[in-house]
């Protein structure tokens, strides 16, 4: 389908707008104007946005014309994004389209269709939710945590009442954590509160696997017999797609750490390929680094050129620095997470990957923010800073390659958010507690909640906890006899309050004097470790500390004061299980090379030839895995664990057990080794664990025949 099947206005303006529509809206337009579930799997840049917006247009544009112009007071759609960024960008790219059929109909004698659009986030100042209540918008652009307030208020459910179509973008980074569970019972109360089954679309670039993630969409209340989903239409036009992707050394061969000599030559080649290209985004995976590359690039190309972008900052120094970056005055901006998903930030030529991204599909969805329009080719380039990481950057490369993609674990179960949705939905509205239970079942994570679970649960919200003071913490009351659950005082105030999955941090609000502007966060330790008079980097600024209050750091402008770069705890990413399987198959095939004839021509012809790395990269690669070869007697991998004993200078035996699983499986490991350790030896001992091995620090008194290590732990 093109357009044809779309009112002349929509179809109008689109074709004076673009060339053709996409594989993906081609798709998704006839089945989403069917009212079908609709997931549309693509490529960040293929339109998916509008795929999932206009046919719900198009609708609304009839209605209109059909009244004269006068649509009805009453919220159509739902659009829910996991970023408040994200939420405004829409709601802003959504007036172009919006504008444009407005002038088509005017041009055919129509009047304009009038369609209104507003976001509902957490920054929405009162007044504008005052008179959304009052008028509300056609199209409502939200969070999932401001959905569920939404949900609670009974404005927000007189706006919600009539909503035809929710639409969920950047599904895939909710569905595998319990922001995801909550999600899902948001969208069950939405059904339930508009009286109908809404149609819902869902948008992601990356998610494996599709069939799970649309049953994750429509709910258990919508799968067949066989657990397929009986009216959703997947569209899948493929992750795969041409990119430059590209390994960066430095002239001096890695090591175990990255010498400050070899910092220098990375940031020195990153401001060389800022300098070659319009606009670049460099990535990296902790606030920290995010500030320190930021200021090393800001002495190469400029204070005014370089900005840094991640969490901590506020949310105006953030959209500062993204709109500074779409016009052209950023040469480049650097950035953590926060800028992962698709915040409209213009055309980017560019990505530079600081380190291992631990994940494909975060590298895939880094990259493809470069080359980002239709048809545009994302460029990529990784600087791994170790020798382990260079492995795992040519193993990541590899994935990309094979067309491999992390998959995704939809958390099943979680009582705690299920516990939170009670409450909001017994303080909305009195409820059968055998409807509520059906209704919580109909979210995907929940298919399986055993009714005593559910009951527990319930039991739990009534009765309260017992404290020294008596029984405390009852929020709901529950009719046993007649099976009905209504709210008590204070349930509604606790649900909105206490809402959501987003853990709270106790970081310091940083306050810049006399203006009185927050400009961002420190962590707790930081702040409290700090005194009058230092000067740290916030957002690539200086900043001298006035005082520091309780949960407030006032500061005035350093004017560029050499700075301290100030430090976050629990940031760096573990390395998802996919990419670990990648890691070992890596040092299995290039294991398989050295063992043969010509061994390392072998392997390098292989790295070069087929992974793509340059010779210098393969080189090292090489070196190094043939290296551990030689000590370990094998290349360990997810089928060869190995393990090593070894005593330090101290006298203290140090146990290395090899295993490329990735830290989150390696930190279990290591802390139950550790636990089965101590109580062996009435010893109190030291662990580690990293993306590729597990540490105990024992001491020279301890002895054990090294294999019985693997009967220390039994696989229950």
């Amino acid at each position: 389908m093109s357009t044809e099947r779309f009112h002349h206005a929509v179809a109008a303006w689109f074709d004076r707008t673009f060339e053709a529509p996409t594989p993906a809206q081609v798709d998704a337009w006839p089945a989403i104007q069917a009212n079908r579930d609709v997931l549309i799997a693509a490529p960040t840049g293929s339109g998916k946005t509008l795929a999932a917006f206009l046919a719900t247009i198009d609708a609304l544009v009839r209605e209109s014309t059909a009244a004269g112009g006068r649509l009805p007071d009453e919220s159509r759609v739902v659009y829910v994004s996991p970023l408040k960024a994200l939420s405004n960008d829409v709601q802003k790219n959504l007036l172009v389209p919006l504008g444009g059929i407005d002038e088509e109909l005017v041009a055919s004698g129509l009047p304009p269709a009038g369609i209104r659009t507003w976001v509902r986030t957490g920054d929405t100042p009162p007044g504008e939710r005052a008179s959304m209540a009052r008028r509300p918008p056609h199209v409502l652009v939200t969070t999932p945590e401001s959905l569920y307030i939404l949900l609670g208020s009974a404005s927000g459910r007189a706006i919600l009442s009539t909503a035809r179509t929710v639409i969920v973008d950047e599904i895939h980074a909710v569905v595998d954590d319990k922001r995801g569970s909550h999600l899902a019972l948001s969208l069950e109360r939405l059904d339930s509160l508009a009286g109908r089954a809404l149609t819902r679309v869902g948008l992601s670039a990356t998610q494996r696997p599709l069939d799970e993630m649309a049953r994750f969409l429509v709910g258990a209340g919508r799968l067949g017999a066989a657990g397929e989903p009986t009216d959703c239409t997947i569209i899948d036009t493929g992750h795969r797609r041409s990119r430059d992707l590209a390994l960066e050394l430095p002239s001096t061969p890695l090591s175990a750490v990255m010498s400050g000599e070899q910092w220098e030559q990375v940031y020195d080649r990153i401001a060389e390929l800022v300098e070659q290209h319009r606009s670049t985004l460099v990535f990296v995976n902790t606030r920290r680094h995010a500030e320190r590359a930021a200021r090393q690039l800001s002495q190469r190309l400029g204070e005014a050129h370089v900005a840094a972008h991640h969490g901590s900052l506020s949310r105006e120094r953030r959209l500062d620095a993204e709109q500074r970056l779409k016009r052209g005055e950023l040469k480049a901006l650097v950035a953590t997470a926060s800028l992962e998903l698709g915040i409209d930030i213009g055309d980017v030529d560019l990505v530079c990957q600081l380190g291992s991204t631990r994940s494909i599909n975060t590298f895939l969805q880094r990259v493809g923010r470069s080359g980002h329009g239709i048809g545009g080719l994302p460029k990529g380039r990784l600087f791994p800073s170790t020798r382990d990481e260079l492995v795992e950057c040519a193993a990541l490369l590899d994935a990309v390659r094979r067309g491999e993609l992390d998959l995704l674990a939809i958390p099943r179960d979680a009582l705690d958010v299920l516990a939170q949705q009670i409450v909001a939905a017994v303080a909305a509205a009195e409820w059968d507690v055998a409807e509520l239970y059906t209704l919580v079942t109909r979210a995907y994570p929940y298919r399986d909640l055993a009714r005593a679970d559910f009951d527990e649960i319930v039991r739990m919200l009534s009765e309260g906890y017992t404290t020294k003071r008596g029984r405390r913490g009852a929020l709901i009351f529950h009719d046993g006899v007649n099976g009905r659950l209504r709210a008590r005082k204070g349930a509604k105030l606790t649900a909105v309050t206490s809402g959501g999955t987003i853990p709270d941090a106790a970081d310091y609000q940083v306050v810049l004097e006399p203006e009185g502007i927050t400009v961002g966060t420190l962590n707790e330790d930081f702040a409290i470790e700090s005194l009058a008079g230092d000067v740290f980097q916030l957002g690539n600024t200086s900043y001298r500390i006035l005082r520091v209050e309780r949960s407030v750091v006032r500061v005035e402008d350093a004017r560029g004061q050499p700075p301290s770069i100030p430090f976050w705890l629990g940031e760096a990413p573990g390395r998802t299980h996919e990419l670990s399987r990648a890691v070992s198959r890596l040092r299995g095939d290039i294991e398989d090379r050295l063992g043969a004839s010509h061994g390392d021509r072998a392997a390098l012809a292989w790295l070069t030839d087929t992974i793509g790395l340059d010779e210098s990269a393969a080189t090292q690669v090489i070196a190094y895995l043939a290296a551990a070869r030689a000590a370990l007697g094998v290349l360990p991998t997810h089928d060869t664990i190995v393990l090593e004993r070894f005593f330090d200078e101290a006298g203290g035996m140090q146990l290395v057990i090899h295993s490329p699983f990735g830290s989150r499986l390696n930190r279990a490991w290591g802390l139950a080794l550790r636990k089965r350790f101590c109580r062996q030896f009435n010893f109190e001992l030291q662990a580690a664990a990293t993306e590729d091995a597990v540490l105990l620090s024992l001491g020279p008194q301890h002895s054990f025949p090294l294999e019985s290590v693997f009967r220390f732990l039994q696989p229950a």
